[in-house]
């Protein structure tokens, strides 16, 4: 851990911003926004509050415009920050508020466990952006049968946990380069352009291994990053279809953990 990190932790934030045009599967729940959707009497909003406030976090920021986020964050006890146009420029936003370090998650984590939050810190190494990714085993071992987007490389399968450690001062060049990667969604060409040659073709030829990949991405653009492997497949589990919620109650009522 970093000499920032030691001190954690510190801010958390989550975010909570309103899709353009709304959110099917929220109005499908009959909720202005999805962090309001109820599991066993509590928001999802409320539960990943409740992690964070549980794993040390007394500093938690909510981006989010919807009146009646806004209303629930406040409820909370949590600061509101309106969002940017994109989500790295909502973290960037409160990125600038609050400085290193500073964990950021998503309002759709409904099953942000205290524990998880606490053993990404202990395992991030010294860089100045880590990210909490599962492997496939163990989000096999954990939920048999469930359906996620895998990243593919040498040494497995993963999938995103929602968890992102901002740790050092090179935090704020990841913004810009995220930033960038949400301008070029639709020019992926530009998107590999900042991989490099020897990057691709190591992919292409099945060498390039996902911790590996990261390290080279943030070397490229002047920072350090890291990835830490879950150590609960569970953590890769959001909730952003019907499925997903169906799924988060059922792993709730296995666990006892009701409001």
């Amino acid at each position: 851990m970093t000499e920032l990190t030691a001190t954690m932790p510190g801010h958390a934030l989550i975010l909570a911003g309103s899709r353009p045009g709304g959110d099917p599967f929220a109005h499908e729940q009959g909720v202005a926004h999805k962090a309001l959707i109820e599991i066993d009497g509590m928001t999802m909003l409320a539960r990943v509050h409740a992690a964070l406030s549980a794993a040390g976090y007394a500093c938690v920021h909510v981006s989010a415009d919807d009146p009646a986020v806004v209303e629930e964050a406040a409820r909370l006890g949590a600061t509101v920050v309106a969002p940017a146009a994109g989500p790295s420029g909502s973290v960037a936003r409160v990125f600038a508020l609050t400085g290193a370090p500073l964990l950021v998650t998503t309002a759709d984590h409904a099953l942000l466990r205290p524990e998880w939050v606490r053993d990404f810190l202990a395992d991030a190494p010294a860089a100045d952006v880590a990210i909490l990714l599962a492997e496939r085993g163990k989000v096999d071992a954990a939920v048999p049968g469930t359906r996620r987007t895998w990243l593919r490389f040498a040494d497995g399968d993963w999938s995103g946990c929602n968890l992102f450690l901002l740790a050092g001062d090179g935090a704020r060049r990841a913004l810009e380069v995220w930033s960038g990667v949400e301008a070029d969604r639709k020019r992926p060409w530009r998107i590999v352009r900042r991989l490099g040659i020897g990057t691709m073709f190591s992919y292409a030829m099945g060498r390039l291994s996902l911790a590996e990949a990261v390290r080279r991405l943030g070397q490229r653009n002047g920072l350090s990053a890291a990835v830490v492997p879950a150590r609960d497949g569970e953590a890769a589990i959001d909730v952003d279809k019907a499925e997903d919620l169906t799924l988060a109650r059922r792993l709730l009522a296995q666990r006892g953990d009701a409001a």
